[in-house]
């Protein structure tokens, strides 16, 4: 059940809503418990299972990891570790390693074995991650068990967050889960991010995802140049409001239940390195990764060699983590050796010494490059696009196919997105502040706020009952 579907919006939440505040104070979790397996059972009930074994095996974990005395606790942190990265491993790459298996099989004429043709259970990536910091917190004394296994439970399966993130510590959302403070103020304050949230989902992405598609979908040998540069571009907008609307909308639907969810995107596009983009997307999980496994590995703290073998690593778990797929692996690698070039020399000797405009420039070029091994299908099929996109096809050099796709409705949306994705209007909200300090709290404005909310869930509803274009990237890991 997706947060940008007519049964979510209109079905399930309001219902929700209602149950929630009618209970007391004491009940209240109970409706958010029952309701956030009710979510996830709608994906399919034998999945859920998968859910339900995390919950239980991550809650015996914690309490037989504070049993005992160091050395011996982290041998049992190891394996409550291995028992997350087991499942996510069975149900996320299993079909991969087979298939890989079989690759190797076949150079050697062997039969190849079964496709064991796995399911993957909705959030998996998400869910195994925040079980497996709740473990780790235990471990490093940074926060205490959790010996009531409901409230464990509704930790890692909290609907708002539970399929795309943010990815929540347990340690931020433990005391809210026991004492928190719903108001009229944030209630307000979830609705406007909601809506904002979907405005990114089905207004804005929406329309990007529509060019992007064309261009990855035709065969390369078929694929004008002049749609593969404008797919690429449009994969890289489509898949930031695509998935920053997405956090928007689950930091929203916390709100209105009184938590505060961390924040996860904060204008990527407008950092000037590839580590900076890395503190500015995705933010949750590169804090996960940073906190996790880059300084396990010793981080920084080793010597230069060692450090960017870490960089390495890290960005390669980050690229596996989001797919069972070579590219992904790829992508990962691209990230993490501009990160280790930058570390190196690049970003204190070039970027930092050329000012703004050109590092943005830069930061966004390789971003965007990197989409590509992201979406496309295969090796095979990212470097054949790249073949068009430098080299172009010569019999298809007069298309007109692109100017069918780039109409005056999508440019209306597309520009000013794009603009705001490089912070124009937050830049512009901060110099009428200051211009105008009383402005923002007038009634007037307020008003405008107000019916510029109910206009875009009237086109959002408008657009989700004509059945439009509605995927969502993020709901695949």
């Amino acid at each position: 059940m997706l947060f940008s579907s007519l049964i979510f919006l209109y079905g399930f939440l309001p219902l929700v809503l209602i149950l929630y505040y009618l209970f007391p104070r004491k009940r209240k979790n109970v409706v958010l418990m029952a309701t956030s397996v009710l979510f996830y059972i709608w994906g399919g009930v034998s999945l859920s299972l998968v859910l339900f074994a995390s919950i239980l095996g991550n809650y015996f974990f914690g309490l037989w990891l504070v049993r005992l005395k160091k050395p011996k606790d982290k041998i049992v942190l190891i394996l409550g570790v291995l028992f997350n990265l087991l499942l996510l491993g069975t149900f996320k790459y299993g079909n991969f390693l087979v298939e890989n298996i079989n690759l190797l099989l076949n150079t050697f004429q062997i039969s190849p074995l079964k496709n064991p043709g796995i399911i993957l259970p909705l959030g998996i990536s998400f869910f195994t991650f925040q079980a497996m910091s709740y473990l780790m917190d235990v471990y490093r004394k940074e926060t205490t068990v959790q010996k009531n296994l409901f409230q464990l439970a509704l930790y890692i399966s909290f609907f708002p967050q539970l399929i795309a993130g943010p990815i929540v510590r347990y340690h931020d959302l433990a005391p809210q889960l026991l004492s928190r403070k719903e108001s009229t103020e944030l209630f307000k304050m979830g609705i406007e991010r909601l809506v904002i949230g979907l405005v990114k989902k089905v207004i804005i992405a929406n329309q990007f995802a529509i060019i992007a598609k064309e261009a990855f979908q035709i065969p390369v040998d078929v694929l004008p140049q002049q749609l593969a540069w404008a797919g690429m571009i449009s994969y890289s907008f489509q898949i930031y409001f695509d998935f920053s609307g997405y956090s928007d909308m689950a930091i929203g639907l916390g709100m209105l239940f009184g938590f505060r969810l961390p924040e996860n995107f904060n204008y990527p596009y407008t950092t000037t390195s590839i580590r900076k983009f890395w503190k500015n997307w995705h933010i949750t999980l590169g804090q996960w990764l940073m906190d996790y496994l880059y300084v396990p590995l010793g981080g920084n703290r080793k010597s230069k060699l060692r450090t960017y073998f870490n960089l390495l690593i890290v960005f390669t778990v980050c690229g596996f983590w989001h797919g069972a797929n070579w590219n992904f692996l790829l992508w990962g690698l691209v990230h993490g050796a501009f990160m280790a070039i930058e570390r190196l020399w690049f970003e204190e000797k070039v970027l930092n010494k050329a000012g703004k405009i050109i590092p943005v420039v830069y930061t966004f070029t390789i971003a965007t490059f990197a989409w590509v091994f992201f979406e496309t299908n295969n090796i095979e099929h990212t470097f054949g696009f790249f073949k068009v996109l430098f080299a172009g096809n010569p019999e298809l050099t007069g298309s007109n196919y692109l100017g069918k796709l780039l109409h005056s409705e999508f440019l209306l949306i597309a520009i000013p997105s794009i603009l705001g994705s490089f912070g124009l209007f937050k830049w512009m909200d901060s110099r009428l502040k200051i211009q105008y300090p009383t402005l923002s709290s007038s009634n007037l404005i307020y008003v405008i706020k107000i019916m510029g909310l109910l206009l875009s869930m009237a086109i959002i509803t408008i657009l989700l009952i004509s059945d439009s274009y509605n995927p969502f990237i993020y709901f695949r890991f």
